[in-house]
């Protein structure tokens, strides 16, 4: 079941949005490294989920993720990782992109909802621009405190 809702490209999505577009759902995209999963990236996901009837999540390939942060990272592999997000019941379809940001995919998609983290302004949000343009919204979170996936692999080197 997890791998039907793993895509490696726009392309092989595609259809399937179609068909999403044409049943009037409220489709919302979210992305990240999603390297090492935790509470934060489960509220996160849960609360983009319930913002519309379809949640998109955009996830960072390993070329990507290291652009990002640095040649150690990611830490699970990019299959690995999708398959994590994809058995969450919340999630309906993830994405694999290879670029820096979630932009290209965005303007493809053209989400109603785009959602990031609070500690984003709107402007600094990739693909924000796309989806204001076409009559969505861009809603930001609160993340959990305390919490990230840089922090994880700093308390277990420590042990």
């Amino acid at each position: 079941m997890t791998q039907s809702k793993i895509f490696r490209d726009f392309a092989s999505f595609s259809p399937l949005l179609q068909i999403w577009k044409g049943s009037n759902n409220t489709i919302v995209f979210t992305n990240g490294c999603f390297d090492l999963i935790h509470h934060g990236h489960v509220d996160s996901l849960q609360e983009s989920a319930a913002l519309g009837t379809k949640l998109i999540v955009g996830l960072n390939s390993d070329k990507s993720v290291r652009m990002l942060k640095g040649e150690n990272r990611p830490i699970l592999k990019e299959m690995e990782r999708a398959a994590v997000l994809a058995a969450f019941e919340c999630v309906d379809a993830v994405i694999i992109f290879n670029e820096e940001t979630p932009a290209e995919i965005i303007a493809e998609i053209i989400p109603d909802v785009l959602v990031k983290g609070a500690q984003y302004e709107v402007e600094e949000i990739a693909g924000h621009d796309t989806v204001l343009n076409n009559g969505g919204k861009v809603e930001r979170l609160d993340l959990v405190e305390g919490i990230s996936t840089s922090e994880l692999i700093e308390r277990i080197k420590k042990l």
